[in-house]
């Protein structure tokens, strides 16, 4: 990435989008903790982060490597507008097809499978795709060419992954330590109770993120 506050700036925001992807029981922490509640045991909900925050990781790894490969051969000025345009179309389809994660009713899935599940999950939502215009603004140069600026495959490659990681270990620890607390803590009561809705949220972030990358 870059250098100096522009670059502590971009991973701040990859580990607080990572954090925020964590919080949101759609993607991954409701899992682990139904797991755990169907085998009645701690275990089921540790062995389910790995593959939670494999999948998580593989989406953003994948939004990254498309723009990378997309970046050498068209301008990131052009790139800003086909993402910035995803972004707002994932948000508004938010918007309008929101409701709660179904198919909770068969538990059975290997972890192959969770990986799986949590990867399409996390690419359904947009959330790879969010992280793009963080990682575009952090390893962008700040000078006269910046407009024209394209991207160099080995160096944006090493960039891209080191991202990922960031992204990647802060949703995982954040997945891990809500799944222990409603497991271990607030029980199913919580689950029968209540839940926390966060499709607007989660809606405004990927619109919000679409305008953003038009203002980068």
């Amino acid at each position: 990435m870059g250098s100096g506050s522009d670059a502590a700036m971009s991973w701040g925001a990859l580990l607080f989008l990572g954090a925020f992807h964590g919080i949101n029981p759609g993607m991954g922490w409701l899992f682990a903790v139904a797991l755990g509640m169907q085998e009645n045991r701690s275990a089921a909900v540790w062995r389910a982060l790995l593959p939670l925050g494999l999948g998580h990781a593989c989406a953003t790894a994948a939004a990254l490597l498309v723009v990378i490969a997309a970046g050498t051969v068209v301008p990131t000025s052009t790139l800003r507008w086909p993402i910035a345009g995803v972004l707002i179309l994932f948000g508004l389809r938010r918007l309008v097809r929101h409701g709660h994660p179904r198919g909770w009713g068969s538990m059975r899935i290997g972890m192959s499978g969770l990986t799986v599940w949590s990867f399409l999950i996390a690419t359904a939502h947009g959330a790879g795709l969010m992280v793009v215009p963080v990682w575009l603004e952090g390893r962008m140069p700040v000078d006269s060419t910046h407009a024209s600026h394209h991207l160099h495959t080995s160096a944006d490659l090493a960039s891209g992954l080191t991202a990922t990681a960031v992204h990647g270990a802060s949703y995982l620890l954040v997945t891990a330590l809500i799944a222990w607390i409603v497991f271990a803590r607030l029980g199913v009561g919580l689950l029968r109770s209540a839940w926390i809705n966060l499709d607007a949220v989660w809606a405004a972030a990927l619109i919000l993120s679409g305008v953003l990358t038009l203002a980068l």
